[in-house]
């Protein structure tokens, strides 16, 4: 590895040695506007942690304590958060964060395979960052996709039905700079706009792209063709009463029966 490469130095912990810093007031602000919007002002730390990250690339012992002066809590508090959440990254991420789901149908339908070649391809594993700081690799928990497994999650929009080929043709494209959109969303971002949206500053994309597919929408579309609905509130209410009453009926005549 050379002293470029961004997983030449991954410490688990916070990187208490980095003393350099992209927060400004700017930043000192926005972070005070998000506390600004929570009844108790700690409840805003996840938000903040993230806009931290739009701004610095991953948590900082900067961006950890200016949340801790802003919330009146000690570094050692924001720091258990920081280091709690696979989402908060205590080294360099890359542009964008790719993560492969191996759970469950994913890993049956191959997710796996598309993780694997993904790793070969980028020379990286799990949690590592290419050389050239583009691609930072995840095997990630249910996307809560599956009927669209094996899926691949750019920055948290969704790529659907993803082959070992065409994830490989994936991060080739992300690499080259060039611009894709999300099977049922958005126009990718980068990984640091991505957070600032998770921070709670919209990009203006939220509508952007279908937001389900057919695969999604067929327990909907079945019950439309065969006249199926939910049962309201009270009718629900009333099949429960009918029910019991049956089954306390059935009971006695049993009971009867024996005697």
């Amino acid at each position: 590895m050379t002293p470029t490469d961004p997983n030449a130095h991954r410490p688990e912990p916070i990187d208490t040695t980095v003393t350099e810093t992209e927060i400004g007031e700017k930043t000192l602000e926005e972070l005070r506007q998000i506390a600004a919007r929570y009844p108790q002002s700690r409840s805003a730390l996840l938000p903040m942690l993230h806009l931290v990250q739009s701004v610095e690339g991953r948590v900082t012992p900067a961006g950890i304590e200016a949340c801790a002066e802003i919330l009146g809590l000690s570094t050692a508090d924001v720091s258990g958060v920081a280091t709690f959440y696979t989402m908060y990254k205590r080294r360099p991420n890359g542009e964008y964060n790719v993560g492969v789901c191996t759970t469950a149908l994913c890993a049956i339908m191959g997710g796996d395979d598309v993780y694997d070649r993904l790793s070969k391809h980028l020379g990286v594993g799990h949690d590592e960052t290419t050389a050239d700081g583009k691609i930072t690799l995840e095997r990630v928990e249910c996307n809560a996709a599956c009927d669209f497994a094996p899926v691949v999650m750019v920055n948290w929009e969704f790529m659907d039905n993803q082959t070992p080929d065409s994830a490989v043709e994936l991060v080739d494209k992300l690499r080259d700079g060039q611009e894709l959109t999300s099977t049922r969303g958005a126009r990718i971002c980068t990984w640091r706009q991505s957070e600032r949206v998770l921070a709670g500053y919209p990009d203006g994309r939220a509508d952007e792209g279908p937001t389900s597919g057919p695969q999604s929408q067929l327990g909907v579309r079945i019950a439309s063709e065969n006249g199926w609905r939910a049962p309201t509130p009270e009718e629900a209410a009333q099949a429960k009463a009918d029910a019991e009453r049956e089954k306390a009926e059935a009971e006695a005549n049993g009971e009867g029966e024996a005697k």
